[in-house]
């Protein structure tokens, strides 16, 4: 039996604690309202830790954007990979209405990367991620439909009323046929 390092176990949850904060002061405030210190403050722990676990606020929005990508993963990623039309929307729909806070924390993070290049291998994780779980038979395939999911989660969280599972299950049914690379001519080479 493998004795576990209690400091770096309380570390590892102080990190995630910090990420996690970080992620709701963006989901409250934008990332113009991420410091160490609204951070800390969020967190509730001492002003000085976000700045020794991440000396810089690149640092913590980078840390922040590969925690929401593998918590992402983990959540939404085998649904949209793997789902049936009808759990996709369902997905969908929540990550636009009761979830959107988060979604719109996330979309700003990401977005974030287009103008601050160190930010960007963090975003493109979760590119990464999807294939990797995916394991499509056609990867151009499957990224066209990951941007395509990108859109309506982007025009969902842009609408006066949140479109419902009901909605996007014929665009998501759609999609899927491309997803699979189903009904598709073979590309040539």
């Amino acid at each position: 039996m493998q004795k576990v390092d209690g400091r770096k176990a309380r570390g590892e949850k102080k990190r995630r604690a910090i990420v996690e904060a970080t992620l709701r002061v963006i989901e409250r405030e934008g990332v113009a309202g991420v410091t160490h210190r609204s951070v800390a403050r969020e967190a509730g722990v001492p002003t000085t830790a976000p700045t020794y676990y991440y000396a810089t606020l690149d640092d913590l929005l980078i840390a922040t954007l590969l925690w929401s990508a593998e918590e992402l993963c983990d959540d939404v990623l085998h649904v949209v990979a793997h789902g049936s039309a009808r759990e996709i929307a369902k997905c969908l729909a929540r990550a636009v209405d009761e979830n959107r806070g988060r979604t719109l924390a996330e979309y700003e993070l990401y977005l974030l990367a287009g103008r601050r290049p160190e930010l960007k291998p963090a975003a493109r994780r979760w590119l990464d991620l999807a294939v990797e779980v995916a394991e499509p038979k056609d990867p151009v395939a499957f990224r066209a439909f990951l941007a395509a999911v990108d859109g309506l989660l982007i025009q969902g969280l842009i609408a006066d009323v949140a479109p419902n599972e009901d909605e996007l299950e014929p665009i998501v049914s759609f999609l899927i046929c491309r997803r699979d690379d189903s009904g598709l001519p073979a590309r040539e080479q």
